[in-house]
């Protein structure tokens, strides 16, 4: 049995560090929680928010060149139940350099919109409560 998990961390690799930082930063309204720089070769920034157990890391090996996500359903997908807020956030992911895109699995689409990143990842707003 897996214990309880205080914090969830979710990393990858990015040839855009400052770019991309800079979109989830500006796009979902998390801040700059920590980075650094040459640490064995990777330079990297951790954000989120301060108040919640998950945080997002992204890192660039020196040196190294990674490419765009393998597929396009490598998604991260945030709900928000509030029509409202999720209209803003939407407007949030264009204005911080964020692609509307059709989503790969037409789930999606119902009630959500999905949007790519400059390496190609996705992420999903959700317009409805997330239930099991």
């Amino acid at each position: 049995m897996i214990p309880k998990l205080t914090t969830l961390r979710i990393a990858r690799p990015t040839d855009n560090l400052k770019e991309i930082t800079d979109m989830y930063i500006n796009g979902l309204g998390f801040k700059l929680l920590a980075e650094f720089q040459g640490h064995n070769g990777f330079d990297g920034s951790i954000i989120g928010h301060e108040q919640h157990n998950y945080h997002l890391e992204f890192t660039h090996h020196q040196g190294t060149t990674v490419g765009r996500a393998p597929t396009k359903d490598n998604l991260l997908v945030f709900y928000f139940s509030e029509h409202n807020i999720w209209q803003q956030c939407c407007q949030h992911m264009i204005n911080a350099g964020f692609k509307e895109v059709t989503s790969y699995n037409n789930y999606w689409d119902v009630n959500g919109k999905t949007f790519e990143d400059v390496d190609g990842y996705r992420v999903v707003l959700q317009n409805s409560e997330w239930s099991v």
